[in-house]
């Protein structure tokens, strides 16, 4: 993915924070009062480029699904920018036939950040790109994939899969998905994901992975953008987990991201509301994203 010099990395401190998780009880439809349950973060590797909880991951991630904005038909474009780079806006006269149309409706307020390939916006910085009248997204193509650098446009906002997974995990400076590996831990196996950890295939695709949605573990909860259904926006999606390592998806952790303290053979808090997972798009058959 495209990498960028935003500046250098900067090191936060964050205090071990408890965080207190009240369990009820339900016997014989009365509610009975459970004993409170604390769990406690310890602070990830102090060297990290920035630091957070995996409920701080989470909030990030629904954020940029929801942002919302309303756009005009000055923000459309299908053609070169300024510069002479091939730009498509995934608004809703994209490919309209075809499985990775465009979604956003000018004149309306939309939700979610649009993909751009090489974008790394947070919503203040995407407001002020699309105010200005400056392209909603710029839609991944085998073209774009092998100009890389060369293919991004100054003159549109949003963000890809990476830069995404960057504002997730508060990173100063984007990291594409062949540069993640080198901020982040790899996990022995899929069973041992938690929240606000990453599924990455260097040089094609990253998600964030945002829980269980099966007892079993068989099942995942994770946000991405650039992937399949709703390909240019970011959304919360649940697919099968062996399907997903099956791809070539590796799971890693990122060495700032706090650590829960708990017993072995334990679980560590769910980050995902109800209303929340409520709203995941099940894909019982994942693809790696990004043309």
């Amino acid at each position: 993915m495209p990498e960028f010099d935003h500046g250098h990395p900067v090191v936060h401190d964050v205090a071990v924070k408890p965080i207190v998780i009240s369990m009820g009880l339900l016997v014989t439809g009365c509610a009975v009062k459970a004993p409170v349950v604390e769990e406690t973060l310890v602070a990830g590797d102090s060297s990290a480029p920035s630091q957070l909880t995996p409920a701080e991951s989470m909030a990030i991630a629904q954020e940029l699904a929801t942002h919302p904005w309303r756009p005009f038909a000055g923000n459309i474009l299908h053609g070169k920018d300024k510069s002479g780079i091939l730009v498509n806006t995934p608004d809703v006269s994209h490919e309209p036939g075809q499985p990775r149309r465009g979604w956003w409706v000018p004149g309306v307020v939309n939700e979610g950040i649009p993909y751009k390939w090489g974008g790394f916006d947070d919503p203040a910085a995407f407001d002020v790109a699309v105010a200005e009248g400056h392209a909603a997204g710029d839609v991944s193509s085998p073209e774009k994939r092998r100009a890389d650098n060369a293919a991004v446009s100054q003159h549109a906002a949003g963000l890809d899969c990476s830069g995404f997974i960057s504002r997730c995990l508060k990173l100063p400076t984007v990291h594409d998905t062949r540069q993640l590996p080198s901020v982040c831990d790899a996990l022995p196996s899929g069973d041992d994901l938690r929240p606000g950890d990453i599924l990455n295939i260097p040089g094609r695709h990253v998600v964030l992975f945002a829980g269980w949605s099966k007892p079993d573990r068989t099942w995942t909860y994770y946000y991405e953008t650039g992937g399949g259904p709703q390909y240019w926006k970011p959304a919360l999606k649940q697919a099968p987990l062996a399907a997903m390592l099956g791809l070539g998806y590796k799971p890693l952790r990122y060495r700032g991201m706090a650590r829960p303290v708990v017993k072995q053979g334990t679980s560590s808090k769910e980050v995902l509301t109800r209303s929340v997972k409520a709203t995941a798009i099940p894909v019982p058959n994942p693809t790696v994203g990004e043309p």
